[in-house]
């Protein structure tokens, strides 16, 4: 009997017990730059979701800078890092206390994280960073992460929130990195000239890279480049990565319970898993 391996691997999203959730802009912010609230409010019903079944959440959340670039009225993302800083400061306060105000709601609470590579690289400062997103989760609260821009140059940036999730996943040793942008997952073109959506990705190669394209937009900077190299890293430690449509109902849910949605990736142990299964 053939076995579908993305259904073999997706059984396995069933038994999630930590994941690191990271949210793109273009999910949570309008064009103007405007926080939108209905997808801001579908995100937190879904982390809810998840807590409630007993899986651990850390969220990575862009629109800060987006958010800032609405108060301070601007079109589009500055270039420059004053003007950039400026934005997230701004935006940073008035994301969390959106955040805040909607999960105190469910009675849950929020603790904000802010780091930079330098917190990665530096053993005493990974330590404590590790150990308060534990103690947050251990007190059934929910931290939200994101880069510290305001102090961030470039020597210490991330640069990227889709990397920095898969920093923060390695850090806690999370089950799963599901990545949520404002497509279905990586899409293969097709012999009709058309593309259609990858469900399994067992292996990412220079000819997976070259099926991304996309650099982000206005108001955020990554794009499916970024989340598939962050999909390879956490992978190579045994997690998985979903890379998923953030404005679907119900997409946390669904990846949860197995179904296919997005696409899924999985390193090479669990490739040598299943062929050694196969083989028995």
């Amino acid at each position: 009997m053939n076995i579908n391996p993305s259904c073999m691997h997706r059984e396995r999203l069933r038994k999630l017990q930590r994941v690191v959730v990271k949210v793109g802009s273009r999910v949570l912010v309008q064009r103007n730059g405007r926080p939108d609230l209905l997808r801001i409010k579908m995100l937190v019903k879904e982390v809810v979701s998840l807590r409630r079944v007993g899986i651990e959440v850390v969220l990575v959340s862009s629109g800060a800078v987006g958010a800032g670039m609405e108060a301070l009225g601007l079109k589009k993302r500055p270039t420059d890092l004053p003007d950039l800083q400026m934005a997230a400061a701004i935006g940073q306060t008035r994301l969390m206390a959106m955040y805040e105000r909607l999960f105190s709601a469910k009675r849950y609470k929020t603790g904000q994280v802010l780091l930079t590579h330098d917190d990665f690289k530096n053993p005493r400062r990974r330590l404590n960073a590790r150990s308060t997103m534990l103690n947050l989760l251990r007190n059934n609260i929910i931290p939200i992460v994101n880069e510290n821009d305001v102090v961030a140059v470039d020597e210490i940036k991330v640069g990227d929130n889709d990397i920095l999730a898969s920093l923060v996943s390695l850090l806690i040793r999370t089950d799963a990195l599901i990545l949520l942008s404002v497509v279905d997952g990586l899409r293969e073109p097709t012999s009709s000239g058309r593309t259609r959506r990858v469900s399994l990705l067992e292996e990412i190669t220079r000819d997976t890279l070259k099926m991304a394209t996309g650099v982000g937009s206005i108001l955020s900077i990554g794009g499916m480049a970024t989340k598939l190299k962050a999909a390879q890293t956490v992978t190579k430690s045994g997690a998985m990565a979903v890379i998923a449509n953030g404005r679907k109902e119900d997409v946390l849910t669904r990846i949860i319970k197995g179904e296919d949605v997005g696409t899924l990736v999985v390193g090479h142990k669990d490739k040598e898993r299943r062929k050694s299964k196969v083989g028995r």
